[in-house]
């Protein structure tokens, strides 16, 4: 059953989705399952992708469109966090082992990456692209200074650019 198809200049998507029981697919709780076919165009190539979408929730409360929502809302979670964390704070080569130093150091990285998401907010100047990176230089560049003083701050305006 054809349940959602949507095209656009750049990418062409077709969902198809039909309900399951968790026996007929081998994941419990399963109700739905979808087959996501895209054809994606761009930097001079054309590549076409089947994925598989597995859902707990049923057709009548997720439908195609929604399902394709949550997908996009994955990649989104993705690209926000995820990749700051693995490439500029070069999470994914820790060699922490410890459980509890591990948790720590996440903690502090995703403190860091909110701290940078604020800073870039304000940061932002025309024409220029700013990262998590620029906060990290900028940081250092105040010698620590700006982040002792954020920590201490009763209004953290310690993170501002100059």
């Amino acid at each position: 059953m054809r349940r959602e198809h949507n095209r656009s200049r750049r990418e062409a998507r077709a969902l198809e989705t039909r309900s399951v029981t968790p026996e007929e697919v081998g994941f419990a709780a399963a109700a739905q399952i979808g087959r996501l076919r895209t054809r994606v165009r761009g930097c001079g190539r054309k590549v076409q992708e089947t994925r598989y979408l597995i859902s707990s929730a049923p057709m009548d409360q997720l439908d195609a469109h929604r399902l394709l929502n949550s997908k996009r809302g994955y990649w989104a979670i993705e690209a926000a966090l995820h990749y700051r964390l693995d490439d500029a704070l070069d999470e994914d080569r820790s060699r922490v082992r410890s459980p509890r130093a591990a948790r720590i150091l996440g903690m502090c990285r995703r403190l860091t990456v909110s701290l940078a998401c604020a800073w870039l907010k304000q940061a932002q100047k025309k024409n220029r692209r700013l990262s998590t990176r620029d906060f990290q230089d900028h940081l250092k560049a105040h010698g620590l200074a700006a982040a002792f003083a954020l920590i201490n701050a009763k209004k953290p305006s310690a993170w501002r650019p100059n």
